[in-house]
This record gives structure tokens, sequence and C-alpha cells, in this order.
């Protein structure tokens, strides 16, 4: 090996390595300081449980956290479906297929700005902001990750097994579901695990949307941080970290079991 590729490689693996330390250092510290006795800033003092029983004994945080469970599988679960059926009619030629493209807006538009046209919506139409406007909120944003995901996937499929499904007698719904769905179970899945985390996640669309009768765990973490930051949300983030890893785990064991992929 030349003196030029070794300096190369030892290059890549630096530049792996920072990376991989720019990402991983502060969710360390983070889980670190979640045991420290003191608050934020103070130096490492001494190991405690205490800010692990304060999150158990929040009933205002697990409201939140409630709060943002039931809007994250709503607006998954409509924006699933929603997307399905506008699929469904492009499958049948429906002039739906010209205008599934314009979906692709929501992720080049800004969500800020998405956010300040739907409070504008929804004072225009005086419908008082909360839970409602909340979910119809984030299935719009699902919405624009769903459908351009899954049309592209169709738009991939071989038409030549809809049509021998169709020529065997099947008719448009039965081929539709039980032919083309099945093989778009993977961007199913997929924009159904992203828009979760993003719709879990949101902050810009919910403090727009949400109004004063809703607290999701985003605006909750805001309160709690305003004042500096809590040990309860190093807590509460390293709760939230180890689900999301077995989330993970289980959905990665599934796939290799089941082959749903």
């Amino acid at each position: 090996m030349s003196k030029n590729r070794k300096i190369g490689k030892v290059s890549n693996l630096l530049f792996i390595a920072f990376t991989y330390l720019f990402l991983w250092v502060p969710i360390v510290v983070l889980l670190v300081f979640s045991f420290n006795t003191e608050g934020y800033p103070s130096p490492w003092t001494g190991f405690t449980w205490k800010w692990y029983r304060e999150l158990i004994d929040s009933i205002y945080l697990w409201k939140a956290f409630g709060n943002s469970l039931v809007v994250a599988l709503c607006s998954t679960f409509l924006s699933l479906a929603m997307g399905i059926f506008l699929v469904f009619y492009a499958a049948q030629g429906g002039r739906v297929g010209r205008f599934l493209t314009l979906f692709y807006g929501n992720i080049v538009i800004p969500e800020t700005v998405l956010a300040v046209s739907l409070l504008t919506f929804f004072s225009l139409l005086s419908i008082p902001l909360g839970l409602a406007t909340l979910i119809v909120g984030h299935t719009i944003l699902g919405l624009g990750f769903v459908v351009p995901l899954v049309y592209a996937r169709f738009l991939e499929l071989d038409y030549r097994i809809t049509e021998a499904s169709l020529v065997l007698g099947a008719t448009p719904i039965q081929t539709f579901f039980k032919v083309t769905l099945p093989q778009l179970r993977p961007s199913l899945i997929t924009s159904a695990l992203l828009v979760f985390i993003i719709s879990f996640d949101d902050f810009i669309l919910t403090y727009f949307t949400a109004g004063s009768s809703v607290q999701t765990l985003s605006l909750y973490i805001l309160a709690m941080i305003r004042a500096g930051v809590s040990p309860v949300v190093n807590a509460l983030s390293a709760v939230l970290l180890f689900i999301s890893s077995v989330l993970v785990i289980l959905f990665f064991q599934l796939k290799t079991r089941s082959r749903i992929f």
C-alpha cells in the first residue's frame, strides 16, 4: 500500500470517527447528567435516581406525552389512509394523478409558512384551536411525506402484474387491495414511521395550531426549559431514547423474520 493510500485511509477513518463523536457525544453527556444529583450546569457531584422519580410523578408531563401520542397516531393513520385512496384513484386513471405532484410542496415549503397559513385559515373560518386543528395540521404535514413516497413506489411497479389480475377476472378494487397494495407495503411502513416520528417531535406546527387548550410534549418541554435546563428534561430524553431504540431493534428483527420488505 502506497503512502498516499495510507494517508487517505487514515483521513477517512478520522473523519468517520469525528462524525460519530459529533453525533453521539451530546447524547452521552445528556444521559450521564440525567443521573447527576445536582441540576445543570453544575458539575458531576454524585449518582441519583431523583430526576427519574420526578419524571414518573409528573402528571402534567404524562398528559402532554399522551396528547403527543394521540396526535401522532391519528395523523399517521389519516395521512396513510388518504394517501392510499389518492394513489388508488390515480391507479384507476383518474385526473387526481395529475395533481399528486402538488404534495411535494410540503417538503419544499418551510414549515413556518405552512403553520402560519393553517393558523390564518382556521382564524378565517372561526375554528377554535385545539386537538382537532392540531391533528388536521399534522395530517397535512404527513401527506407531504406519504404521497410522494407511496406514489413514487407505485410508479415503479410492474403494470403487467396488475393487468394480469384484471384479465383473470379481478375487479379494480380487488386488484388494488390484493395485488398493488401489498407491493406498496415497504413505502407504507417507511412513510408511517417517518410521519409518526415527525408528528410526535414537531414543535413549529404544534405551536401555531394547538392553541392554549392542548399541550403536547414539545410545548411542555419548552415551558420547562424557559427557566433553565431541568434535569427532568434529561431524564425524559433518556427514556424517549431508550423507547425509540427498542422500537428500532424490534422493527429490524421483524423485518428480518417476516421479510416485510
